[in-house]
């Protein structure tokens, strides 16, 4: 089993800063893919970011030349650095585990959430 922790949202002004961190525990060896996710209210979760172990990153529309994800290896933490904030950021945001085999095959794991609030 995989344990995700995030940490780090908040309230913050259009335009602020917000860095989230996901801290990995259990069989981390088995994983992939980290990525985060966020869903905000009445719509589907959506990908915003995601990085392989090989260090191959990809981001949303949405968030590219904003935001920035990046993994720490020896602390076993992914993290999201959220500059130029917008209103529509506004979600909880989820940070995700995938391990991933022959075939297409994979399976999820996910943090239990961090609210962050973009308004003024």
């Amino acid at each position: 089993q995989v344990q995700l922790v995030e940490s780090g949202g908040g309230l913050v002004q259009p335009g602020g800063s917000l860095r989230l961190s996901c801290a990995a525990s259990g069989s981390i060896f088995s994983i992939n893919n980290m990525g985060w996710y966020r869903q905000a209210p009445g719509k589907q979760r959506e990908l915003v970011a995601d990085i392989t172990s090989g260090g191959r990153i990809n981001y949303a529309d949405s968030v590219a030349g904003r935001f920035t994800i990046s993994r720490d290896n020896a602390k076993n933490t992914v993290y999201l650095q959220m500059n130029s904030l917008k209103p529509e950021d506004t979600a909880a945001y989820y940070c995700n585990g995938r391990r991933t085999w022959a075939a297409g095959n994979y399976v999820d794991y996910w943090g239990q959430g961090t609210q962050v609030t973009v308004s003024s």
